[in-house]
């Protein structure tokens, strides 16, 4: 297997051995002829990361209208004896462009009003799982209903493969990389990287997605850093990955793991590494959330050493299945993702890319606007979506925020279940477009994009 054009795996290895957690991102010749061989084959760098929010987020208390009509059918269902209803006063109050009233964001999401006031954060209204544009009658009838809709596996794989009347094995961010694999050349570094485990969303039809971990060690101990005896145990390993490679399947495994041992010699040390220019604005956050998003920050540090100029990052917060006490654990679930997202964007600022990568959240479903028994909501459809960063056209709404009236024109239920008036698509396309893919593209990354009016929702310049 070839790690680049004119040069050979021992050359590579060798350059990895002058890698260091001190230097990591300091020299582009560290890498020697591997990373400018590659530095031409784009003009600009891009990333789009997902954030995912497992359980099914209750957008219902994201974002909550403010002016006394809005906030009065609010209050009307989710009432003080309630246990999810959050008091006016309460609320981060924000005032979208488009739209005449103002609007709340739940009292944990301090950090991300500074950044809609700031216009790098949009809300994307009542987006959802669609096979085409759905009327609640035709819902009712039993038509255009995507399989199993209210479960949370199914809708999960739904929102990240963007396929909704049977099962996919790949996702739509796996997919998108491996139509924009070719802006990143012939560099070996995965276009999409997970740190939450391999998942539906980062897997595509080409090159296997790189997953690694925020703590401890990256790679097989022994093999990713460089000294006399790792070098040496390296190198027996490569010439035995070299055997029997007429089979194969046995070709196959040596290929993954060489690469595998070549990944690990890179990435070691940018994880590791202590002098980070970006580490000290996650200072005091200890959440999962916020050092998934110090592991993508230095990945995108370190973006000129590893020749890459797409990205897709993937990561991830659970627990958000709120069926009980759902006013503490939503505190304590926004009380870490709202810091850890603002960390975050500083940290494309403070690297100068703010303006080439672009945050987005993603969630099983929305929740009941009904309360639930035990003070918490159970599962719905349409919810709300933040999208962060320097290309955003920010402080503003994008989709329509549904009439929060149980049985209204919005509700499928008599729960308070929105009918999603965005898609996933339209949300997905006007993504990928924004990262570079052609418009003749679309329809093999977003099969039903086509079922839409609009493939481009705006929200991105």
């Amino acid at each position: 297997m070839k790690i680049a054009s004119k040069v050979s795996r021992r050359e590579f290895l060798r350059s990895l051995g002058a890698l260091s957690a001190a230097g990591v991102v300091a020299n582009l010749d560290l890498l020697g002829g591997f990373a400018q061989a590659h530095a031409q084959t784009a003009t600009d760098y891009k990333a789009l990361v997902c954030v995912f929010l497992y359980g099914g987020v209750d957008g219902n208390n994201l974002v909550i209208p403010l002016d006394a009509a809005g906030y009065g059918q609010y209050s009307a269902v989710r009432t003080a004896g309630s246990g999810i209803n959050l008091a006016s006063a309460s609320l981060n109050a924000i005032q979208p462009a488009s739209i005449a009233t103002p609007f709340g964001l739940h009292p944990a999401l301090g950090a991300l009003k500074g950044l809609f006031d700031q216009k790098k954060l949009a809300v994307l209204c009542n987006v959802g799982t669609l096979l085409r544009p759905t009327t609640k009658s035709e819902y009712a009838s039993g038509k255009n209903r995507p399989i199993n809709l209210f479960s949370h596996s199914d809708q999960q794989n739904a929102w990240q493969a963007a396929v909704y009347d049977q099962t996919s094995r790949t996702g739509w961010g796996g997919r998108l990389a491996d139509r924009m694999a070719a802006a990143n050349g012939a560099a070996e570094f995965p276009v999409v990287t997970s740190t939450a485990g391999i998942t539906l969303f980062m897997t595509g039809n080409g090159a296997s997605p790189l997953s690694v971990p925020t703590s401890g060690n990256f790679g097989l101990q022994g093999y990713n850093t460089s000294n006399a005896a790792n070098d040496a145990r390296r190198a027996a390993l490569l010439k035995l990955l070299d055997l029997d490679r007429d089979n194969l399947f046995v070709g196959a495994a040596a290929d993954i793991a060489g690469t595998a041992i070549d990944l690990s010699a890179v990435v070691n040390p940018i994880l590791s590494s202590g002098t980070s220019s970006v580490q000290a604005l996650f200072a005091g956050q200890t959440s999962s959330i916020a050092q998934q998003l110090l592991a993508v920050a230095k990945l995108i540090e370190a973006r000129n050493q590893i020749g890459v100029k797409r990205q897709v990052f993937f990561v991830s917060l659970g627990g958000f299945d709120t069926h009980t006490n759902e006013l503490t654990v939503l505190n304590n679930l926004l009380g870490d993702l709202s810091p850890a997202l603002k960390a975050f964007y500083d940290a494309t600022v403070q690297l100068g890319v703010a303006d080439s990568v672009t945050a987005f959240t993603l969630s099983d479903f929305g929740r009941t606007f009904k309360p639930a028994a035990g003070q918490g909501s159970d599962h719905a459809w349409g919810n709300h979506q933040f999208i962060l960063g320097g290309a955003v056209k920010g402080g503003d709404f994008y989709g329509r925020y549904p009439t929060l009236q149980l049985s209204g024109p919005d509700d499928v239920t008599n729960e308070g279940r929105w009918l999603p008036s965005t898609a996933v698509d339209q949300y997905a396309a006007t993504l990928a477009t924004w990262f570079g893919l052609p418009a003749a593209d679309l329809a093999t990354v977003l099969p039903t994009i086509g079922n839409f009016p609009t493939a481009n929702l705006g929200f991105l310049g």
